[in-house]
This record gives C-alpha cells, structure tokens and sequence, in this order.
C-alpha cells in the first residue's frame, strides 16, 4: 500500500520555511548539530542523508565541518527545500522533495541517515522508520522529550508546533528496538541556554529564563538516570540498522 504525508499536513508544511523564522531555525540546528558531533565522535560517514532536512541549516554546518564527503536532504516542504537549495551547501551532492515516506534510493545506500525532530510530526512512524531502514546502514534520531504527567491537557500546545507524537528514552528505545535498530549510543540532555533566553528581553525575563536553564541542568545531571528524564529537552540515539527476524508471539 502506497503511503503518503496526509494532504491537509502537506499544505501546513508548504510554506513552513520564512526568513522570518531562520534565526531561531538556526539556534536550534547549532544545538542539533553539536548532539550530531558529540554522538558520532571517533566516527567517519562518507555518504550522509538528512530525512526533513528542514532549511538546511544542519546540513550547512555538517558540510562547513567536514562531516562526510557526501550530503543528501529529502524534504516535504517545498519553502525548506527552496531554503536548502539558496544556502550553496558544498559538500551537499542532492536535495529532494519527497511524499513523507518513500525515499528515492537504493537498498544501503547511505552509511548515515540523520532524521532530527521529525519523528514526533510523523504520522506513520514504523512505515518511516522502515524504510530508512531499507536506505542505511546507521540511524541518528533525535526528538524532543515532550511527554510529561498530564501531557493531554497541553494538546492544542503541541499540535501548535505540528506534535502528533509524544516520547520518553524509554518509548523511543522501544520503538526503534523494534524495528530492527540496535541502540549503539544515547544521548540526553537540554536546548541550548540560548534557546532559553530567545525572544526575552527585559532583566526579569532574562532571570527568569538563566534560573530555568541552570535548574534544569541541575536536576539532569543527578545520579538517577529516571529523575533525570523528568527535566530532559532532548533524546539522541545513534543506532546499527539490524537484518535479525524478531520474534513476535
């Protein structure tokens, strides 16, 4: 069955991508790229794909970094792969715009598929996962750590910001454990302190947004892994793309 990105999520994302927005698009991919670097250190990838590559600004730093010889983006927006297209990325060999599900390659055709902050927009998660499955031989995924007690009563919060799904360590390990990734690295933490501070201007909200950054790094850095992922922003895997047969009773 062909499966594609749900017409009425296709229009919301079309013109997803304004220069309005590309300052705090590029604070957050400076904090997705140092996960990205920190993650993978000590490795090498020469073919390298972002799945919603967004506007590209990962993909400008991995190449202005040297990441890997080749860079590959696959988008569903048409404004993201406009952006991706104006920025002249070097080392990036081709950017598409594609359904949301299928990806127009060959079976391991990447050492590395990248797909950061864009399994919680997704609406058929194991079809997506699947075929990058097919696409690669390692997957970094990354998501923000939403879910919270009582995460329901904030629904029109995280639809706002395209949310459909929601994500622990946990829940996400599972996920991908059962689609046939094995977790090789994980990785948690918080958005960077900028990120707090974005859009504040006065003393108090600046206070006010320092106090929160510097709790929050406090209460994850404990030794209990569990209270720590009660204040977690982000969830990093670096995952192996495993052929076994699971077992399914």
């Amino acid at each position: 069955m062909q499966v594609a990105v749900n017409q009425n999520l296709q229009e919301a994302y079309k013109d997803q991508y304004s220069s309005e927005s590309a300052i705090w698009r590029g604070l957050g991919a400076k904090q997705k790229y140092q996960n990205i670097i920190k993650i993978t250190d000590g490795k090498t990838f020469k073919k390298v794909l972002e799945v919603g590559a967004g506007d590209g600004s990962i993909l400008r730093l991995l190449s202005e970094n040297n990441f890997a010889e080749e860079l590959h983006a696959v988008e569903i927006s048409e404004s993201g792969l406009t952006q991706i297209k104006a920025k002249n990325i070097t080392n990036l060999k081709s950017a598409q715009l594609f359904d949301g599900y299928s990806l127009p390659f060959e079976d391991k055709s990447f050492d590395l598929v990248i797909l950061t902050h864009v399994l919680e927009h997704v609406e058929h998660e194991r079809i997506l996962l699947r075929e990058i499955h097919r696409v690669t031989k390692q997957l970094l995924i990354e998501v923000p750590k939403d879910y919270r007690f009582g995460a329901e009563r904030k629904l029109a919060h995280f639809l706002s910001y395209g949310h459909i799904n929601l994500y622990t360590p946990t829940s996400l390990k599972f996920l991908l454990m059962t689609e046939n990734f094995k977790i090789e690295r994980e990785l948690t933490g918080l958005y960077h302190r900028d990120s707090f501070l974005f859009g504040q201007t006065s003393f108090f909200q600046k206070l006010k947004g320092n106090l929160s950054y510097f709790g929050k790094k406090l209460l994850t850095h404990t030794p209990f892994a569990y209270f720590n992922h009660k204040f977690i922003n982000t969830i990093t895997f670096l995952t192996e793309s495993e052929d076994k047969k699971l077992t399914i009773f």
